[in-house]
Parts: C-alpha cells; structure tokens; sequence
C-alpha cells in the first residue's frame, strides 16, 4: 500500500490519543491468568493486541471482543496447546507468553512475521539452558518445553525490559520466592513498574528490595477486575510533534499522571522550546520556534523515530543517545529513518546508539522516489509527521504497516488538516 500524505489546509484540530498497547497487552494477560471474568476497556484492536488476546485464547482464556473492548474469561488453567503460537510481528507477545508457557510443562511453539524469529531472544536462550529446560530458536519458530522453577534470576537490565516483565508474569505463580537480580544499568524501569502496576490491579504483588532487585513472593493468584486502558503517550508523540512544529494541535485522552517511560515527549519537546498548555479540552500547542537539545532514548526508544524528525525541523543539533535497542526492532530504525530522512535533503548521521540530527527545515524537499516504509509502524507514522509538519508532499511505501499499533492514524490525521491518498 503506498499512500501520499500532504497539507490539505493550515495545520489545527483535536486528536485523539489512542489507548495504549504497553498497558493493553498487560492487562489482556492478567486478565486471562486470573479464574474468572475481566472486562478490559478502550482497546484499539491493532494487530499486536490482537495477537496477545488469540495466544490467551489458545492458551488459558475465553475472549470475547466488543468494538472496543474485550471480556475475557480466565479459566484458572492451562489448555492443552497442539497448534503454534502465532504472535505476528509483536515481541511484547512472544517475550511475555515465553515464561508463561513454560508453566505448563507442554512443548510449546512460538511462530511470527517479518523480523520477529530474528530479534534476540538471548537473555531468555541463558536463564533456560542454567535451569535445564530446553529453548531452540530458528528463523521458522520458537520452541520452549520444561517447567519453569521458583529462584534466583540474573539477567542485563538494559537489554528490554519484556524480559523481565515476563518473567514477571510467571514467577508469581510458582510455589517458591524469586528474586530477580538485573544487572546495571537498568533501562525502561518504567515499563517493569508499567507491569507491575497492572499486576497490582490484578492482586499480584512484587516489590523492589533496592534499585537492582526485585522480589516475587509465589503461590499469588490472579483476580479478575474491570479495567480501563489509558491513552498511549508512545503514539500521541506523533500528533504531538507535528503540534509542536505547526501550531493548533489539540491532544486529547492522555492520562496527567502515568507510568509511561514516552511520557517523556511533554519534556522532550518543552527543552526543545515548544509551547503547549494542558487544559481540560486536552493539551493544546502553540507554534514556537525550536532548538536542538540532548536526547537519552534509554527509558523511552519508541520515541527514537518521531524525534529524528522533530530534529530536523529545529534549529541547531540534536543528539540522540542510547538508540542502539531501535537497531532490533521491526526494522533497524536507524538506518531505516536516516535512509528515508536523507531522500527528503534530511542531515543526519550516527554512530552505533548516538544519533546527531542537523536542523535543515529550510533544505527539505519532497523526494524524487517513494519512500519506504521498512514495513514499520513507526517508520511509516513519523514520515507522515514530517510531510505535515515541513509542508511536503510524500509518497511512502508499506503504509499499512501502521495496523501494527495505530490501524486508524491516517483517519486520525485528517481532521488536523492532511491530506491522505491511497495511490496504488
């Protein structure tokens, strides 16, 4: 699918955050561990969420889906699992489902699409060869088989943090304590209080013992609740950039207080030199001039993409650091955006996790080709942001990528003033 994104008018209007994926696939999972009926609200059925709620299906649930919502009925076991797992293209589902599989004592295989089978799965690969279980990953599928035991774990905190939060998931359920020891640093802390939090709301505890550990308390049970998803702060980062360049961009349905690590954006773009006043009818931004600033992506990388444009369009550097996880994501997100950035005179350059960002909003041009969307979500969404926000008229290649986690962001866009084309 490629589609051509350009200004249709001045740039103004009211978007709407969608619910967040991060919080979503967590309390599908709760839900579905826990004995008995959850109804999870403000769900946006995106093609990772999607894939979470059918691996609960198969695996310990009934799931019943609304137009935005889900019923789903934990049956305080595990099925029998004859068929693969298919988690699509989303790591938060196979690295969360991991653990949790070798709860049942079942060989349990896991299968994907484009570069799942290839993004690293070592920290999982050595927890399961030290305790003996068996964990085979080829470019085809995943197969796990071996029980799962309570103890002690070591694994790098700055890896991702879907390792830990899937372990997270399982150890509760075991008869014994863990601990889980991370070794420094500790990256996207907020994503494992995230985990932890919506464990909460499920009555299943866990509780740092200092900044490095963590300890679980086993024989915990999941209980079922009613639970209201929050706005993703990762996908309002789209709307909000562009809000931030052009001006009279209303962004609504973003929880004040939150556990989202891309929170962060608010602060980015405020040291970037950005005007926005929370309201009661959402966040509202006025045009102001921007300037380059420091970027840490460490706790934040989904951000990583959205802000290679923003960098662009201020005046001065921006440098990105501690980038490198966007290397192993759907696409290696660096290349990916410096590749398409440059086709529009972007400038640009990195060097392993540190990327430095030349403001040029003057030079950008439209390109002489289509752009590629590397059959990337976030790819696709931000060079969308930069159409609208430069004033270009881009052509970009794969664009129903973004089903991934925002299946309605070209609609979402036109009332601010684009102009969105499917040519071909």
């Amino acid at each position: 699918m490629i589609v051509t994104v350009e200004r249709a008018q001045e740039i103004g209007g009211a978007i709407a955050a969608p619910p967040s994926k991060s919080m979503a696939h967590r309390a599908v999972l709760c839900a579905a561990l826990a004995k008995g009926t959850s109804h999870i609200r403000n769900l946006e059925f995106s093609k990772d969420i999607a894939a979470t709620l059918a691996a609960a299906g198969q695996l310990c649930a009934r799931v019943t889906t609304g137009e935005n919502d889900a019923v789903v009925e934990g049956l305080g076991q595990f099925r029998p699992v004859s068929a693969p797992v298919d988690c699509c293209e989303s790591g938060s589902t196979l690295r969360f489902l991991i653990p949790l599989a070798s709860l049942t004592g079942q060989e349990i295989t896991f299968v994907g699409r484009g570069r799942l089978m290839e993004r690293p799965q070592s920290v999982y690969e050595e927890l399961y060869r030290a305790k003996g279980l068996r964990f085979e990953q080829t470019p085809s599928g995943l197969t796990v088989e071996g029980l799962l035991s309570s103890g002690d774990y070591t694994l790098a905190g700055n890896v991702s943090s879907q390792f830990i939060s899937g372990l997270l998931f399982a150890l509760p359920l075991l008869a014994g304590t863990s601990t889980l020891r991370l070794l420094p640093p500790v990256e996207s802390r907020s994503y494992i209080d995230m985990t932890r939090a919506v464990q909460a709301a499920f009555g299943v505890e866990s509780r740092w013992l200092d900044e490095t550990t963590l300890e679980i308390s086993g024989g915990q049970e999941y209980h079922p609740c009613d639970y209201t998803v929050e706005g993703d702060y990762s996908q309002a980062a789209f709307p909000a950039v562009l809000g931030a360049v052009a001006g009279g961009v209303t962004l609504t349905g973003l929880a004040e207080k939150t556990l989202q690590g891309d929170a962060a954006i608010l602060d980015i773009l405020r040291r970037c030199g950005a005007k926005f006043t929370p309201t009661a009818a959402g966040i509202v931004f006025e045009q102001a001039p921007l300037h380059g600033t420091d970027i840490d992506l460490a706790d934040c990388p989904d951000l990583g993409p959205v802000l290679m444009v923003l960098g662009l369009l201020c005046k001065g550097t921006t440098v990105i650091r501690n980038a490198e996880r966007l290397r192993i994501k759907e696409s290696d997100r660096i290349e990916a955006m410096e590749m398409e950035l440059r086709k529009c005179g972007g400038v640009l350059f990195s060097e392993g996790g540190t990327i430095t960002i030349t403001g040029c909003a003057g030079a950008l041009h439209a390109p002489g080709e289509v752009l590629s969307g590397h059959n990337d979500h976030r790819v696709v969404m931000s060079l969308a942001v930069l159409a609208l926000a430069a004033g270009l008229k881009l052509p970009i290649a794969e664009a129903e990528a973004v089903t991934k986690s925002w299946p309605n962001f070209f609609t979402a866009i036109k009332p601010l003033g684009a102009e969105v084309q499917d040519v071909g």
